[in-house]
């Protein structure tokens, strides 16, 4: 069966995600796995992120308005910040005291998703230095916002 299979390709792509921190967009994965396999393909990571998610290895990230990410499938419970400067998702994690002051008295919460826009660290520092930001995952960046 395909999806068994340990190719390079595979092990070069696990290896990026259990090398991260926070979800990837397939440019991401494709930039990060060259470094691991010289000549990866984006055809070649889309079929693999499908194995590894019909595995149950990675699941789907999906944040508002932006292509999906991806992560590892069994990590703990957290939310996500997306910066809107740079195109990167990052993990924030789930703070359940927050959400017990929010939830009406008598609701019940089946499931939920937090999502937190705004201006990653590294973005931050660049518009403050006064540096040009440069362009990422097909992002435009205006450093004026």
């Amino acid at each position: 069966m395909a999806g068994k299979r340990n190719t390079s390709q595979r092990r070069a792509i696990r290896q990026v995600f259990e090398q991260t921190d926070r979800p990837l967009s397939t440019q991401e994965v494709l930039d990060q796995a060259q470094q691991f396999k010289p000549g990866m393909g984006i055809a070649t990571v889309y079929r693999t992120l499908k194995i590894l998610i019909d595995e149950g290895w990675l699941k789907t990230v999906l944040l508002p308005g932006v292509p999906p990410r991806y992560e590892i499938a069994d990590r703990d419970a957290h939310h996500h910040f997306y910066c809107n400067t740079c195109g990167r998702a990052f993990e924030v994690p789930c703070c359940q005291a927050l959400l017990d002051t929010i939830v009406p008295e008598g609701f019940t919460v089946a499931t939920h998703d937090l999502v937190l826009y705004g201006t990653c660290i590294e973005c931050v520092g660049q518009e403050n230095s006064g540096g040009e930001l440069a362009v990422r995952q097909g992002v435009p960046v205006n450093a004026e916002n």
